[in-house]
């Protein structure tokens, strides 16, 4: 099932909110209006009940209450939608303004108290009118006569018409505001959402030829920093990825090229003309060189291609380095001293890893550094352990320093400092390359630094936890 788009999504979640926020003000309204009819009709019925119970308490005898109906009927004259009734003892009538329908319940629900309040009012239909009234006790002050019972109710027929034609007015406002919002919605997040179009579009330019493309991050809102800045940062990993894949390519071809070129030229020479047994077991010869050479390079790349998707099996078992770095120096001095380079051994440990993979990670640096340190130079091993108990393994040896550019692609498959591309020894490129896939299958780090004349790795490895 296809999800809405964002705009949808915001455009009613605006008009969702809206719509519980303006019932809510309307059904607030609604009651604020309704309680303050109520107030006012009980303000007004208030008043009246007062006036009835001062008239009423100047009664001391039969001829004064008699009065007191004639007093009442000229202080009522011209309260239209005013009914005003007081019972005596046994509900005999006192006084009546007018005819009022009175229902019975109206009696139970006097107070008893002489203070009213809005809960005391009883609204009651009749004969098509609508009344909203209270039953209240009046003192007469005629001895042995028990308190009288007014009931005064007020016709609210045009509080409920203006009641009725409010709501609908108030309805109807709501109903336009929630379409009102339900549009400005949709094109406030339509206009929010720009940006996010400006990053599509920019999305749908890039290709293989157009990897410079990037989100300017000043036109893009705080909501969308972070995002943007995410975007940006993983096309530049893009276009670093791609040239490296577009180096690496070049420089397999022209690996590749090398062998396969002379195997071609020597057999073309060999070829031309007859030769004599020895002449082609030397072309023989040759060419098998060129073939090692080539098994070398690509068992080395079938080696890297297994590190990068995580096939590589490691032994775990306790490895003495300062054992390996002697066993490799043994294989390697009648190199050294054919150069006239110094090897040196400082410090012991214990790490936890493959012995194969680390010999083989330890003599790829080792061979580099032969190739690079001139006559008379040295070569030291360094071994410690760090503060945070990993095993470091220093390789350092003197010679031209390398510049800070190229530090960060040693370790590229067949990347080469001298730009001309013309390799003195037999190296195909990858060897450090591979230490490092192999220091990365130990859970490890490699770095290397190369200032005055000294250049330096370090490989970070687990060390053996002691019992």
């Amino acid at each position: 099932m296809r999800i809405a788009s964002i705009t949808v999504r915001l455009a009613l979640f605006f008009s969702t909110a809206s719509l519980l926020v303006l019932l809510a003000i309307g059904y607030l309204i609604g009651n604020a209006v309704g309680r303050h009819f109520e107030e006012q009709d009980l303000h007004e019925l208030h008043a009246k009940l007062v006036l009835i119970r001062h008239v009423l308490a100047t009664v001391r005898s039969q001829g004064d209450l008699d009065e007191a109906g004639r007093r009442l009927n000229e202080a009522l004259i011209g309260h239209h939608g005013l009914s005003i009734t007081v019972l005596g003892p046994h509900r005999r009538v006192l006084f009546a303004s007018r005819e009022a329908a009175f229902p019975d319940n109206l009696l139970e629900s006097r107070p008893s108290d002489e203070h009213i309040r809005t809960t005391d009012l009883v609204v009651w239909s009749k004969g098509g009118e609508t009344y909203r009234g209270i039953a209240a006790a009046a003192f007469t002050s005629m001895q042995d006569m028990p308190p009288a019972t007014a009931l005064l109710a007020l016709n609210i027929g045009h509080h409920l018409e203006f009641m009725s034609a409010f709501r609908k007015s108030l309805w109807l406002a709501i109903v336009s505001g929630i379409l009102l919002t339900v549009l400005l919605g949709w094109i406030a997040a339509r206009r929010g959402l720009l940006p996010l179009r400006d990053m599509v579009q920019v999305a749908h330019g890039i290709s293989a030829s157009r990897l410079d493309r990037r989100l300017q991050l000043d036109e893009v809102p705080t909501e969308l920093l972070d995002l943007a800045t995410a975007f940006n940062q993983m096309l530049d990993r893009l276009q670093d990825s791609f040239k490296r894949l577009s180096d690496f390519s070049s420089d397999l071809a022209h690996e590749l090229r090398t062998p396969i070129s002379n195997l071609m030229t020597e057999s073309q020479v060999v070829l031309s003309r007859a030769r004599s047994a020895d002449e082609y077991r030397e072309v023989l010869y040759s060419n098998l060189e060129e073939y090692d050479r080539l098994a070398r390079m690509i068992s080395d790349m079938l080696f890297l291609a297994k590190a990068d998707h995580g096939l590589i099996a490691l032994r775990s078992e306790p490895v003495d380095l300062a054992k390996e770095v002697r066993q490799l120096f043994e294989f390697y001095e009648a190199l050294s001293d054919e150069q006239g380079v110094r090897l040196a051994l400082e410090g012991e440990g214990m790490a936890n890893g493959d012995d194969l993979m680390l010999r083989r990670a330890l003599s790829n640096l080792l061979s580099n550094a032969l190739r690079h340190t001139p006559r008379e130079g040295a070569i030291t091993v360094s071994i410690s352990r760090a503060s945070t108990g990993e095993m470091l393994i220093a390789v350092e040896n003197t010679g031209q320093t390398i510049s800070p550019e190229h530090l960060p692609r040693l370790f590229d498959r067949f990347y080469q400092v001298d730009p001309s591309r013309h390799r003195t020894h037999e190296g195909a490129g990858l060897g450090l390359a591979i230490t490092k896939s192999i220091i990365d299958a130990h859970g490890g780090k490699i770095s290397v630094t190369s200032e005055n004349g000294l250049t330096r790795f370090v490989m970070a490895i687990p060390a053996v936890t002691p019992p």
